[in-house]
């Protein structure tokens, strides 16, 4: 790997650093706590920003961590932030750090982001070579709660103003050490939906004394589809998923009822808006033409994740000067996960962007019981926090 960053001070303080913060990330993966449970995590993150003389907030969104470091005379303001929580999954791994509490598990490597995020508050503590302030964000609940949407609430920005906030995500399958910082949507919007079906239920022998909700439900899921093939425009990406069919018990029943759930993910809001509009349509339509009643729960999850322009300029220019220019890939194509990074962005101007995780061999995907974070890619990723809080507080303001 190429590095750019050439500061002696700050190669002797990585050989010292690295190995704690390694050791730091492994205890975080041993211990997982769950949404709004990061309790010993957030204790253990305080404790150490504490220990680093920072200025240390706890308890926004029930157990964020927010520390604040000012040098020189600037007004400017940015933030960095790493999420703490953990899955509720069961480990498959058996290395020494495996989880310790059967049923949770760091299959995102949330114990990595939080383990750098802490390196670069050291590291950026003992160089202090920026002029401004840089605030360090842990936050609670990035796993379908919302954690971001509630520090956003609970007043985060009006306590602590910033111009700009950066967040970072390994990526497994990118190559170790590099790169993705792309402009625009780079994570997608996910909505939820439920729907309830209600006919009129009858022996199987005799469907013409019934209202048949199985073959109303087969024929919504068929119609939902033609929602993204046939109504969205084609260079908008999008995506409906009926995830779940569950009707009756008994091979001679016709059932009374059927339930179907599924997901909505897009890239764009608008297009967000105009699937849960034709969803609906959808329902209205099935109901008069096989005559059950259709009920449509609809629940806005976490909105796309759009990386403003001059946030990603730091961010990229931050990235070549670690890892130089070839290890940056600027044109990736957005994922169709999501991300509550996104509520931040909707704040504040901000960038969130991939650090290559490695293969995904032995099933080192996201989300899997085989995942464990790649402790190679803590350097660089110390290295890239602490030259992008001296890049945005220097530049682009």
């Amino acid at each position: 790997m190429v590095t750019m960053l050439q500061d002696d001070v700050f190669s002797t303080l990585l050989p010292t650093l690295v190995p704690k913060i390694t050791a730091f990330r492994r205890d975080i993966h041993a211990h997982p706590e769950l949404a709004f449970d990061e309790h010993r995590t957030a204790e253990k993150v305080a404790d150490y920003l504490a220990s680093l003389g920072l200025e240390v907030h706890r308890g926004l969104a029930r157990t964020g961590v927010v520390a604040k470091l000012s040098l020189g005379t600037s007004h400017r303001a940015i933030g960095l932030r790493a999420d703490m929580d953990a899955l509720p999954l069961r480990e498959m791994n058996t290395f020494p750090h495996h989880s310790q509490f059967d049923g949770k598990m760091h299959a995102c490597g949330h114990d990595g982001h939080t383990a750098m995020l802490l390196g670069a508050a050291a590291a950026l503590s003992t160089l202090r070579n920026f002029d401004g302030t840089v605030y360090f964000i842990f936050q609670p609940a990035e796993e379908h709660e919302g954690g971001g949407r509630v520090m956003v609430e609970e007043g985060l920005f009006e306590r602590f103003p910033m111009e700009r906030v950066f967040g970072l995500h390994n990526w497994p399958g990118l190559p170790a050490g590099s790169f993705g910082v792309t402009e625009g949507p780079v994570m997608a919007g996910t909505d939820h939906f439920d729907i309830t079906l209600t006919g009129h239920g009858g022996h199987a022998a005799m469907p013409h004394q019934t209202v048949d909700v199985v073959v109303a439900g087969s024929a919504l899921v068929q119609a939902l589809q033609s929602l993204v093939s046939r109504e969205t425009d084609p260079l908008d990406a999008a995506v409906v998923s009926v995830t779940r069919f569950h009707a009756g018990h008994a091979d001679n029943v016709l059932p009374e009822t059927a339930q179907l759930g599924g997901t909505v993910r897009t890239l764009n809001p608008v297009v967000q808006d105009a699937l849960e509009a034709a969803m609906r349509r959808v329902c209205e339509g099935i109901a008069a033409t096989y005559r059950v009643s259709i009920d449509m729960h609809y629940e806005r999850g976490y909105p796309p994740t759009i990386n403003a322009t001059d946030a990603t300029a730091i961010a990229r220019e931050a990235a070549q000067q670690v890892v130089g220019t070839q290890a940056v890939q600027t044109q990736l194509r957005p994922s169709m996960g999501a991300e509550d990074f996104a509520y931040i962005a909707l704040a504040v101007p901000a960038c969130y962007v991939w650090l290559g995780n490695g293969p995904t061999a032995g099933g080192c995907m996201l989300h899997s019981p085989h995942y464990d974070f790649n402790d190679e890619i803590i350097a660089t990723g110390i290295r890239y926090w602490v030259r992008l809080a001296q890049v945005a507080l220097t530049s682009f303001i």
